[in-house]
């Protein structure tokens, strides 16, 4: 017994070896655990058993990696030491006399799936929970602890490049079927699996086709594939490290000991870097947001969502697919058809086994008259941006919902306490702002004003974390969070467009600095109607803020890509951009366009739409994909020196005028 590690003999004469790491809800390679079951093998191999398993006692997971934490700050040479221990450690499970075995249930990411990989054998639990991968290269780094090395090995270069670079995880039927792990089975029998690997020793081996792709030639041409490949998605001068493993599996590709050196020293080398050190901090704060979802005891089974258009309908796909019986209503039975389409087409892609489709179709129910609503935990609502429609209908809701039901809007604009005038108890009412589209938005506004009851916040959030969604908590004031900073953003790029620069132009701009699309691309992708409505309710004075392009286009019925036509023509869902040969973009056209959103970020932070800066960061990143290698807008603006900073604001400020009118809170930030 050893703290986080107990280890037993069982009749046998099999090991059975247990990780519960004190102190924390999930499994976590820490130096402490590390430490740990270094010694604990030392004293295994010293009386060898029979075999070995290896055992999460966390409900959540096997591993879920490394401590994050440790690696803040961090010297490259300190970190080039940590990985070379690693190694010895993990050299010592490979390299037992006895087959040792991972027993693989919920999470096995990063680090964990490095230390199964170690394991003679693999058996994963036979469930959609069961989740595999490398998610390193979205902190910025790179499998450090040998996974480049036996994942290769294991199930080829091709497949084991591709988990590496994407990093997203699989299930344990499809690791079976590439070879990651050996046999999956349902939690009854995963012992017995796991018993029976260790007392018959099945063979397993590569196939010889995914060998030849680590011989020296075909290495050279596989990796500048894989480079022109992935330039076409991401910028080497934002992402180093997807760059860096192919650099690093060309040059020591079919050679395990350079590999396992050259491992140390490049993810020694990015963790040093900027973007590992932007995107660790985001980790941090995505794991804050998904804290806000932990405060509260509801459970919730049933949702009714009423209003079956894009955002209403893609919300009760989303809740059918994570599990939730959900009743979707709309005074349109067209509208609730069109909804059940597009729910159908989600649930095939993302669960691809027909009996899953099947009972994810099975959950969602349509409901044209709102029966559900007096069954239902939770009640979105999700119609038009329209105050008397809003005030009507929640006050028909909470007439007909349970006492305890959740009623929530969908709202992107409008304050709950306009809303909740119609309400007799207004305390009841809270925001839950999703994103376009809803099914890759991770973020979601939790919104709440001085009526607002805090228990019903908390629920709130809990239902976000439900789904799988990370909540934000935001004060009712207009435009929220994300909508507020954005939509002068998106505005400086209709400007622009008003004074003749090109689109894809602007886009390009945008591209450059790291969003993940273009404003012009991504205002047509909203729905200029959207936007017309949100920039003129956030707008003091209208006529004047809003430009002229935005109002003709929506007069003209060309609302963007749902309409085939905005800015761009969209043709099979894809924007037809056409630059004129002889444009030019202006000097400061990228400063125009993210001044504006950081501008607006502090004032935000100014008026305490959320507690503090790191939640204004959290939320621009999550909730607009600001540049995620910056750390986010504050984060960028301390990064990029205050005083430069603000020198640049009143340089715009001089050439574009009340645009950029300097917000005091500038003056305070460096404070924070």
């Amino acid at each position: 017994m050893n703290g986080d590690w107990q280890y037993r003999r069982d009749e046998e004469g099999i090991g059975w070896l247990h990780f519960d790491l004190h102190d924390s809800p999930l499994n976590l390679l820490s130096k402490r655990a590390l430490s740990g079951l270094e010694e604990m093998l030392g004293g295994i191999r010293a009386d060898p058993p029979l075999g070995l398993v290896l055992v999460s006692d966390k409900k959540a997971g096997f591993i879920a990696g490394a401590d994050v934490s440790e690696f803040e700050g961090i010297e490259p040479e300190a970190a080039r030491r940590h990985i070379e221990w690693v190694h010895r450690i993990f050299e010592r499970i490979e390299t037992t006399p006895f087959p040792v075995v991972a027993m693989i249930h919920g999470h096995c990411l990063g680090g964990g799936l490095e230390l199964a990989l170690a394991c003679r054998y693999r058996v994963a639990r036979d469930d959609p929970g069961t989740r595999l991968g490398f998610p390193e290269v979205r902190l910025g780094i790179f499998p450090g602890y040998g996974g480049t090395v036996r994942s290769i090995q294991r199930i080829g270069a091709p497949r084991a490049l591709q988990m590496m670079l994407t990093g997203r995880s699989i299930d344990g039927r499809h690791a079976r079927r590439i070879g990651l792990v050996d046999m999956t089975a349902p939690e009854r029998q995963l012992r017995a699996m796991a018993r029976h690997m260790i007392l018959h020793h099945p063979a397993t081996t590569l196939p010889g086709w995914a060998r030849w792709l680590d011989h020296a030639p075909l290495r050279h041409v596989a990796a500048a594939w894989i480079r022109r490949d992935l330039r076409k998605r991401v910028n080497p001068d934002h992402y180093p490290a997807p760059y860096a493993l192919v650099d690093h599996w060309q040059r020591h590709g079919g050679d395990p000991e350079a590999m396992y050196r050259s491992e140390a020293e490049q993810v020694s080398n990015l963790l040093a870097g900027r973007t590992a050190h932007n995107l660790i901090r985001l980790f941090f704060l995505q794991e804050r947001l998904r804290g806000f979802g932990r405060r509260s005891d509801a459970e919730f089974a049933h949702l009714h969502v009423v209003g079956a258009g894009i955002m209403g309908g893609d919300i009760a796909a989303w809740c059918a697919l994570k599990g939730l019986r959900v009743t979707l209503q709309d005074r349109d039975p067209k509208a609730l058809s069109r909804a059940l389409g597009r729910a159908h087409e989600l649930f095939r892609k993302k669960l691809k086994q027909p009996r899953r489709v099947k009972a994810a179709w099975d959950r969602l129910i349509p409901d044209h008259r709102g029966y559900g609503i007096r069954n239902a935990d939770v009640v979105i609502e999700a119609i038009f941006e329209d105050v008397p429609a809003k005030q009507r209908l929640f006050s028909e809701l909470e007439r007909r919902a349970r006492p305890n039901a959740l009623l929530a809007s969908n709202t992107s604009s409008i304050p709950l306490a306009t809303i909740g005038e119609a309400m007799q108890q207004p305390e009841r009412l809270v925001g839950l702002h999703f994103f376009n589209p809803v099914a890759k938005m991770q973020l979601v506004e939790v919104v709440s004003d001085a009526h607002t009851d805090p228990g019903d916040s908390a629920r709130g959030a809990a239902f976000a974390r439900l789904i799988d969604r990370l909540p934000l908590p935001v004060r009712s004031l207009p435009g929220f969070l994300v909508n507020r900073v954005l939509m002068p953003y998106l505005l400086e790029a209709v400007t622009l467009l008003d004074e003749g620069v090109p689109g894809p132009l602007i886009d390009k701009a945008a591209v450059d600095f790291g969003m993940p699309m273009g404003p012009v691309e991504l205002a047509d992708t909203v729905g200029l109607d959207i936007c017309l409505a949100v920039a003129e309710k956030l707008s003091p004075i209208p006529d004047r803020d809003v430009p002229t392009q935005l109002k003709q286009r929506v007069a003209e019925g060309k609302l963007g890509r749902k309409s085939g036509e905005g800015f761009y023509r969209w043709v099979k869902g894809k924007a037809r951009k056409e630059t004129p040969r002889a444009a030019t973009a202006p000097e400061d056209l990228t400063e125009r366009l993210i001044f504006r959103l950081l501008n607006e970020a502090v004032a935000a932070l100014r008026e305490g739409v959320v507690e503090d800066a790191d939640l204004v960061d959290a939320g621009v990143v999550f909730g607009t994909g600001f540049a995620p290698f910056r750390g986010g807008p504050l984060h960028y603006i301390h990064s990029g020196g205050m005083a430069r900073m603000k020198q640049k604001l009143d340089e715009l400020r001089r050439r574009h005028g009340d645009h950029f009118t300097a917000d005091s809170g500038w003056s305070t930030l460096g404070e924070i």
